[in-house]
Order: structure tokens, then sequence, then C-alpha cells
């Protein structure tokens, strides 16, 4: 069973996810569409809160800081 912080956090990221995904498939940008794919999918294989809050953070900021 998941504690309630995972699950919250893990929810949050998905969306975040959601959404960049959408926006990489509408602006045709391959970063922000993969980088929305994964933040959608590696909550349900990372337990630990420390490790899904610190990989979340650095997927949010791979687009800003990777612009191809």
């Amino acid at each position: 069973m998941e504690s309630t912080p995972t699950i919250l956090w893990a929810l949050f990221f998905g969306s975040i996810g959601l959404g960049l995904f959408l926006y990489g498939r509408k602006q045709g940008s391959m970063v922000p569409k993969y980088c929305g794919v994964v933040l959608m999918v590696y909550p349900y294989f990372v337990p630990d809160v420390y490790w899904l809050v610190g990989v979340g953070v650095g997927l949010v900021a791979l687009p800003y800081f990777w612009r191809a």
C-alpha cells in the first residue's frame, strides 16, 4: 500500500507530464513530449517519496534547460 504523500506527488507529476506531453505534441518538440510520457509513467516504478520528488523535479526542469 502506498503512502498518501507518494500518491499525491505521483498525481502532481503525472498532471504536469500530461501537460508537457500535450504541449510537446502540439509544438512538434520531442523533449517535452517524451519528458511528459516519462513523468506519467515513472511514479509506478518509484516507491520512495524522496526519489519520486527528485526525479520529478529533474524531469520537469529538463525541457527548460535542453531545448531541441
